[in-house]
């Protein structure tokens, strides 16, 4: 790629930021001028905190047209075409663990659990059991890849288990457990796994991009509901009040 076509892309992101940011400029504007009306060192640091967030969005975003999204595409295309697809499944075992442990989101979570809790629930036991949560339902989205599996065959159980946990799970882990399926589903997961498995299911002659290449994002999304759900009944049943 030139750097006449790197600088395209560059515009192309910034006028994208721009336009999902100027509303919300307008919006403060607005209710500055007319009902807020804070102080003038408040609001220049309203505006320079938007400042901020645009050129986050921009760097983040042009990193993932120009780097998660490609490089996820072709190791996706790479282990597509080989002939033991099985290998797949632990190498999405590993890349799922590590986009998770590495999650921003995540760790903030696990930080507030931790907080918020008293220390009841440690934040080492809820980045690990996301991180391994995740692992393994990416590990599941590779069998289906790789199997031919239907997509409903996988998520609708995992629902109804998520049903049946709600009656035994220990009350303090059920808003937890769902938060963290928002949470797992941050900008690493979705920029590089899910194009991953679109480069996996685009490079198989048998499958259908659109129909086994997404559904990606559900599964890491019901990943921690199941997992942290699991962690509430141990403690409620097994653990007791230690959350060693």
């Amino acid at each position: 790629m030139t750097a006449i076509e790197h600088s395209q892309d560059l515009l192309a992101v910034v006028l994208e930021v721009l336009e999902a940011l100027l509303p919300l400029v307008i919006f403060f504007l607005v209710f500055q001028l007319l009902y807020l009306k804070f102080p003038s060192s408040y609001f220049l640091k309203l505006m320079a905190g938007l400042s901020i967030t645009a050129m986050g969005m921009i760097l983040f975003l042009y990193g993932v047209y120009n780097g998660f999204f490609p490089v996820g595409l072709e190791i996706g295309s790479y282990f597509g075409q080989i002939k033991s697809k099985w290998i797949l499944i632990p190498v999405g075992f590993v890349l799922g663990f590590l986009a998770t442990f590495a999650e921003p989101a995540v760790r903030v979570l696990c930080y507030q659990v931790e907080e918020s809790s008293s220390g009841y629930i440690k934040s080492n036991l809820m980045l690990y059991t996301l991180s391994v949560s995740v692992a393994a339902f990416v590990a599941i989205a590779m069998t289906k890849l790789v199997y031919g599996i239907p997509f409903l065959y996988i998520i609708v159980p995992g629902y109804l288990l998520v049903l049946v946990l709600l009656w035994f799970c220990d009350k303090d882990f059920i808003a937890i457990a769902f938060d963290s399926g928002g949470v797992a589903t941050g900008p690493m997961a979705v920029t590089f796994l899910m194009s991953m498995a679109v480069g996996v299911a685009t490079s198989q002659p048998d499958s259908n991009p659109i129909v086994d290449g997404f559904g990606m994002i559900a599964l890491i999304a019901l990943a921690p509901i199941i997992f942290v759900m699991m962690l509430g009944v141990y403690m409620r049943y097994i653990g007791g009040t230690d959350s060693e």
